[in-house]
């Protein structure tokens, strides 16, 4: 954690209402009471998971435009909550106190911060302006029931831009903001998703995301004063673009893409040319793109299979610059707008949200925000391997294994295969707290990337697509029989585990293919496609049509309604633990709701945690903690030694 901070204990039981909650559920007993507990003493084996869970750092970090400040936030207090800390090192302080916070970014003053607040977890922001003392706050626009996407702040600090859903609920068009004035004037109406991503350096044009899919968009480019459009980016196939930076002319743009290739690389659009040169072109993900404010240096970061490496450029020089050793991980790097210091998040399998700062040429970079790991050594926390294996079809699938180093036991470890969200996200070396516990335990987890997972070519994240989208279920199959033959692993013992997108494989594998699993633990889950296409949040509607079908014809509600894991709930014959909060706004509660009421009806064994106060993810500690000691103590009694396949 930042320098000075000690974390604070808070742990929690969960024990049965008494009470009736809202939304007309009839169980009350599937709500959570938080009530405090301590924590375990520091050394005892196997280590409290609330330690885990209690090791924090920096969740995300920026550098103030003059590279002085660095504003991250933490959960340290429960949830959210935005931070100050000089780049140089010091004392943090703590600058937000209301309801956790979503989003913030620095204005170019270096004197004040845009932030952003929703509801419990509704996802519906509010923006807010705070100076650098946190002494003044001031509401820009307060909380609705429209979906916002922040964009950034013109190069004065005058105006922000943004898109919204408020015109008619669904299609996301692009407003400009006068923080004097206090009005908004919307520039350009859109349809579906359009998203403002990068204003060119003091000039009028902005380049604007339209969404093409999961993995797909579009890139135009919008005169914010006239609201002229051009498109500059719409090939046949599609192809994904990100990672904008202007250069300070505003004459070019560096640009990550995987248009006509596989991978994203980078490359440099000039305006006046219409032409893209090519910078870097790995065979692996490029990311992170940044040019310093003198124009002098490039950084960029290259995905390889998940892990991060760090690639800095002096364009001066046309040399590349050697990086100082960094914690293994996942990074998110970026200057400072008017200088060359350097901003490196690190979240990596030993590393909770360690911050440094780095000017190119330096030997060593300042940890400017550190970690802790609320009282646990480095050796509790393990370092996954890279594995490789077939699916059926010889679909070549790749994932992250955890391996038990601590456990004192001399048994072949149990298996967790956890699916990650999305479908178009990663299974990445992130801190995961919940997983290092697992494996302390003695239980192995594979962070699977089934089909559909980016990072692996453009090709292997579309093999999912519409009527593929039950390939990737399968997957997990072919996950289980390829590991029970490794004789580092109890093949008779392994559960399935996974949230959002990833709660949705899990309800699908278990109904769809029983007999393979021995548990599930289905977090934010869709259960009903039909139900959660028509009713999906904006953002997800734009999304959807090419990742899923467009719902809206009959032919893609007939191929939902029979491969919906609802219609095939009843045959889910092994113990289920089941997440999720009332406030959802992307899968809404119902989608476990009804899978769960259904399993009940047949008999089936299945636990449920519904969180009043939460939306798509687990924001507050008590609440974070109620539910992970809960899937511990799950995933323990359901893979002992005389579970139902053992005994086969």
């Amino acid at each position: 954690m930042p320098r000075g901070l000690t974390a604070i204990i808070v742990a929690v039981i969960i024990t049965p209402l008494s009470t009736a909650v809202a939304e007309d559920w009839p169980y009350p007993e599937d709500t959570p009471v938080i009530t405090p507990v301590t924590v375990g003493l520091a050394g005892e084996k196997p280590a409290d998971i609330v330690r885990y869970l209690l090791a924090n750092g920096a969740l995300r970090a920026r550098l103030s435009p003059d590279g002085s400040q660095i504003a991250f936030s933490s959960r340290i207090t429960g949830e959210p909550q935005l931070w100050l800390v000089d780049a140089a090192g010091g004392w943090p302080r703590q600058k937000t106190y209301r309801s956790g916070i979503s989003i913030f970014e620095w204005a170019p003053d270096s004197e004040h911060l845009a932030i952003g607040r929703d509801a419990d977890g509704n996802e519906r922001d509010g923006y807010f302006l705070i100076d650098l003392k946190g002494e003044q706050e001031v509401e820009l626009l307060p909380q609705s029931d429209a979906y916002r996407q922040f964009g950034q702040f013109s190069r004065d600090g005058a105006e922000i831009v943004f898109s919204s859903t408020e015109r008619n609920g669904r299609d996301f068009d692009i407003y400009l903001y006068d923080i004097a004035a206090g009005e908004q004037r919307r520039i350009y109406e859109g349809t579906f998703g359009f998203y403002p991503a990068a204003w060119q350096p003091g000039g009028d044009l902005l380049l604007v995301d339209e969404t093409r899919g999961e993995d797909g968009n579009d890139v135009h480019l919008l005169n914010v004063r006239t609201g002229k459009i051009e498109p500059l980016f719409q090939p046949s196939v599609s192809a994904a673009y990100d990672g904008y930076a202007w250069t300070a002319d505003g004459s070019a743009f560096y640009v990550t893409t995987n248009q006509d290739r596989e991978y994203m690389g980078l490359a440099l659009y000039d305006l006046a040319s219409g032409t893209l040169r090519w910078v870097d072109t790995p065979d692996a993900d490029v990311e992170n793109v940044s040019l310093s404010g003198s124009g002098r240096y490039l950084a960029w970061t290259r995905n390889i299979d998940g892990f991060d490496k760090l690639q800095i450029r002096d364009l001066k020089q046309q040399a590349t610059v050697e990086v100082s050793a960094l914690p293994d991980g996942v990074y998110v790097s970026a200057f400072a707008g008017d200088s060359d210091d350097l901003l490196i998040h690190v979240s990596g399998p030993t590393s909770a949200g360690d911050v440094f700062t780095w000017r190119p040429g330096a030997a060593q970079p300042m940890h400017a925000v550190k970690a802790s790991l609320a009282g646990l050594g480095r050796e509790h926390f393990v370092t996954p391997e890279v594995v490789r294996f077939p699916a059926r079809d010889g679909v070549m699938l790749q994932g992250l294994l955890y391996l038990p180093t601590l456990a004192s036991t001399d048994a072949t470890p149990p298996l967790v295969v956890n699916v990650h969200g999305g479908p178009t996200a990663q299974a990445r070396p992130r801190f995961r707290p919940q997983l290092q516990y697992l494996v302390n335990t003695g239980i192995a987890v594979l962070d699977v990337n089934v089909r559909g997972s980016p990072g692996f070519g453009k090709t292997y994240a579309r093999l999912d697509n519409q009527e593929k989208r039950l390939d990737s279920v399968r997957d997990l199959v072919d996950t289980d029989d390829y590991f029970a033959n490794d004789e580092r692993i109890n093949g008779n013992r392994v559960a399935v585990m996974g949230g959002s997108y990833g709660g949705y494989m899990v309800n699908a594998v278990l109904g769809s293919f029983p007999g393979v699993f021995d548990a599930g633990v289905s977090m934010v889950g869709v259960s009903d496609w039909v139900r959660a296409l028509q009713d999906a949040s904006p953002g997800l509607k734009a999304s959807a049509r090419i990742e899923y079908g467009d719902i809206s014809e009959h032919r893609w509600v007939e191929f939902y309604r029979e491969n919906s894991p609802i219609n095939n709930a009843q045959n889910i014959d092994v113990p289920l633990l089941v997440e999720h909060g009332v406030n959802d706004p992307r899968d809404p509660v119902t989608e476990s709701d009804r899978l769960v009421q259904k399993i009940r009806e047949n008999g089936g064994d299945v636990r449920y945690l519904r969180f009043p106060d939460e939306g798509h993810s687990l924001s507050k500690q008590p609440n974070r903690v109620a539910f992970y000691r809960a899937m511990a103590d799950f995933l323990a009694e359901t893979l002992q030694p005389q579970d139902r396949r053992d005994n086969l």
